[in-house]
């Protein structure tokens, strides 16, 4: 059940998050994720077969829950302001997961104590286990996706802030994102995953 239940927020969590790249984007003059019809929380718009199912299925058995859903397309050409324009966007996504995580987070802080933590993530909590993992998730697909290596949103953000001569470096690391993914869900991962407890602390008043 915990499975089921990891997976069902994992798509949730990534839909908002793709999502809110597109409204950020429609609101900066950009209409394409609108027209192709992905300004929509219906999951059938948003899942890729291999990220949003047979990944986040995988990963689970092996101790976490990771995935992805289909990028919203975006035309930066469209943009009234190119480079502010994507900085926002790509803040966009992990800025809805971590509002997602805190707001889920205030309400369980509300019922702290009256469930052992031990409860709440052995799946035997009941909603306050349901609440625990949204705000879980959350934050750990934005602290994921603030990383800044291609294809993820940390690298657009920094390459929205450093000058434009370091334009090429971009072209050339992004050749290589499936690369940097695995390098960083096998092993730069290790080194930040200490952060999301504290975090989970800071929104819900919950050790882990």
């Amino acid at each position: 059940m915990l499975a089921i239940l990891s997976i069902i927020i994992l798509i949730f969590s990534v839909i908002l998050h793709e999502v809110a790249h597109g409204y950020m984007a429609d609101a900066l003059g950009d209409p394409t994720a609108r027209l192709a019809g992905r300004l929509t929380l219906n999951p059938l718009k948003h899942i890729d077969p291999v990220g949003s199912i047979i990944v986040p299925l995988i990963t689970y058995l092996a101790g976490f829950t990771f995935g992805w859903a289909k990028p919203v397309p975006y035309n930066p050409y469209n943009l009234k302001d190119k480079r502010r324009g994507e900085l926002l966007i790509a803040l966009a996504g992990p800025a809805s997961n971590l509002l997602i995580a805190l707001i889920f987070g205030t309400i369980l802080r509300l019922f702290t104590g009256i469930v052992p933590t031990a409860m709440i993530f052995a799946g035997s909590g009941g909603a306050l286990t349901v609440l625990a993992y949204i705000v879980l998730i959350n934050i750990t697909l934005a602290v994921f996706n603030l990383i800044p290596l291609p294809p993820l949103d940390g690298s657009k953000i920094l390459f929205s802030i450093l000058p434009h001569q370091y334009g090429q470096w971009r072209v050339t690391l992004e050749r290589y994102a499936p690369v940097f993914v695995l390098i960083v869900v096998f092993f730069l991962w290790q080194i930040l995953a200490p952060v999301i407890p504290w975090v989970f602390w800071l929104f819900t008043g919950v050790s882990m």
